[in-house]
């Protein structure tokens, strides 16, 4: 990714789902005006979950994800069955593609229709092969419905993008607000940005640029700097309200910013942002609670080169057990490698997520709390061991 581009995280994940060869891969195609699927007469062509980062405006940036039907067949089959259903945690906007000459729904479509009704996912229902059908008979399917009928040969796709803009609407009601409500326009924001060993080559990381460009667009005065040029910073602006600090410089920085002054940290204001920041609190509660050989889950949501001092492998399991005194276990995910069974493990560590959208940020947390696995990001558990918890999500309760 460069500095141009939008990550994955922050665009709208839009999922096409549906029986083989009803035609998902040749709609996706044609919406994308690329090939971005293999197309066959042949059931089954589509074996893993195909995206394709795009731009549909009004939309804007969107992820569109062809996905292998869920009717699928065999011991390959049912993988293929279960990776298309663990693309619904990360999904936005369904969009369930029916082949019309059928006439009726098939006992998989109706239970897909009916795990997205309970999950409330905004979604469109396509009729496609109306060409080649009787009519439009799938009498299963509730009036209200937003039904499209089209034959994906011949039809271009301007009803499903009117379609699609249509739930907008619902999307942007999910929104979450990263840091721009929290100070007042034109206010002195500092960064705290370490350029370290693990700090990538010529940028900042993905959380850093949100936030400044946040910042940015309320107008506010923002200072970027080091952890060693911060007390120099704030003698020289008087007016600064707030400090935003990598949270592995939480320490240093705590020490040096005085009590008057707002601080939390860019991975706590992700976790706001994903919509898991009150679950996460909750789990900051089982750091205090670990014992010797219990198991802990770190997981971070991208993958990158781990560096000699890592924080999520390096770092972070010398603090818990520095903090806790246990001979603490440790496990580690990295990417879309979440379990799917997290009962082992007394705490999952994680990230602040920024390399996934909110959907996938909410269903890991949702896991964890089905599970009875308490959860907390690495924000506010290094906040904790350095005893500014509370400090640190002062702003985010009060506001400003």
């Amino acid at each position: 990714m460069t500095l141009n581009d939008v990550s994955s995280g922050q665009r709208t994940h839009i999922g096409f789902f549906g029986i083989r060869n009803a035609g998902k891969s040749s709609i996706v195609n044609k919406l994308t005006n690329q090939p971005v699927s293999l197309v066959s007469d042949h059931k089954g062509t589509t074996t893993d979950p195909v995206k394709k980062a795009m731009e549909i405006l009004p939309i804007g940036p969107v992820v569109i994800i062809d996905t292998a039907g869920f009717d699928d067949e065999g011991e390959l089959g049912e993988l293929r069955k279960h990776r298309t259903y663990r693309i619904l945690d990360e999904i936005d906007i369904v969009v369930l593609v029916l082949d019309a000459r059928n006439q009726t729904l098939t006992e998989e479509e109706a239970d897909f229709i009916k795990i997205v009704e309970e999950r409330k996912l905004p979604h469109i229902i396509i009729e496609n092969h109306v060409d080649e059908a009787e009519g439009h008979s799938f009498n299963e399917i509730s009036s209200d419905e937003q039904l499209i009928y089209l034959d994906a040969t011949s039809d271009d796709m301007s009803s499903v993008k009117e379609a699609l803009i249509k739930l907008l609407p619902q999307i942007k009601e999910k929104e979450q607000v990263l840091v721009a409500d929290l100070v007042q326009e034109k206010s002195t924001v500092v960064l705290v940005i370490p350029i370290d060993e693990s700090a990538p080559k010529g940028r900042v990381i993905l959380p850093q640029q949100m936030v400044l460009r946040d910042l940015l667009d309320n107008n506010c005065k923002i200072i970027c700097c080091q952890p060693e040029e911060l007390r120099e910073a704030l003698e020289e602006n008087s007016k600064v309200s707030l400090v935003i600090t990598d949270s592995q410089a939480f320490q240093q920085v705590s020490k040096i910013v005085p009590e008057e002054i707002e601080l939390t940290s860019f991975s706590i204001l992700m976790a706001r942002y994903r919509g898991s920041l009150a679950t996460q609190l909750e789990g900051v509660a089982a750091l205090e609670k670990l014992e010797d050989n219990d198991t802990v889950l770190i997981s971070e949501a991208c993958t990158h080169h781990r560096q000699c001092n890592d924080i999520g492998t390096v770092k972070l399991p010398g603090w818990i057990k520095n903090f806790t005194g246990k001979d603490v276990r440790f496990e580690f995910t990295s990417g879309n490698d979440f379990p799917e069974d997290l009962t082992k493990y007394k705490l999952v560590v994680h990230c602040g997520g920024c390399m996934v959208n909110e959907a996938e940020m909410q269903s890991r947390t949702k896991r964890c709390k089905q599970q009875g696995v308490p959860i907390v990001n690495y924000g506010m558990a290094i906040a904790k061991f350095n005893g500014i918890l509370d400090r640190s999500l002062r702003i985010i309760k009060t506001g400003n």
